[in-house]
């Protein structure tokens, strides 16, 4: 098993939390993880990606060329690194800031993510809503790995970490 994945979108969106989280999860559960991130000229509202690599062999690049799936936040991510996604990948994108293309190298899951966020009361959260689904659609982890995962990323912040669980549980429910 091996996944080679991008997630992209503006500064500030929370792809690099996503990443780490997953990272992290994929550690817990004993498999091999690298975690590469980019920012673009500016952090908060510039382009970030990063690249996430859960195998459970050897990795011997944490660079992405050709990905198993991508996690897209928005639609100047999604004309950057749809190119970018192998034949029969995953597109896991936030429809709600981004349109669905018309043909793609794989399977489209629609994630209204921001929607998803603004419905919990908390734009922050779209990111877990996101996570919610890629790990729902792909089976990377166990949930109790991405639900240590988060706790750790946000301790003593009890109810963000709630919050973001609920989110990651929404997420999941797109993915059906």
């Amino acid at each position: 098993m091996e996944h080679r994945m991008i997630f992209a979108g503006a500064g500030g969106q929370g792809l690099m939390m996503l990443g780490k989280i997953l990272a992290q999860a994929a550690m817990d559960a004993g498999l091999n993880v690298t975690w590469y991130p980019s920012y673009g000229a500016e952090v908060r509202g510039g382009t970030a990606h990063c690249h996430v690599v859960v195998s459970e062999g050897r990795i011997f690049s944490p660079l992405v060329e050709r990905a198993s799936a991508l996690a897209i936040m928005n639609e100047p991510s999604l004309e950057r690194f749809l190119p970018r996604l192998r034949q029969a990948g995953l597109l896991v994108l936030n429809t709600s800031l981004a349109e669905a293309p018309g043909a793609s190298n794989g399977a489209i899951i629609a994630v209204p993510a921001t929607e998803i966020a603004n419905e919990l009361k908390d734009i922050r959260i779209a990111n877990m809503v996101m996570l919610g689904a890629l790990n729902a659609a792909l089976d990377i982890v166990d949930d109790e790995f991405v639900v240590e995962a988060i706790e750790a990323f946000l301790p003593g912040r009890g109810h963000l970490a709630g919050l973001n669980r609920e989110a990651y549980e929404r997420g999941k429910g797109c993915a059906d």
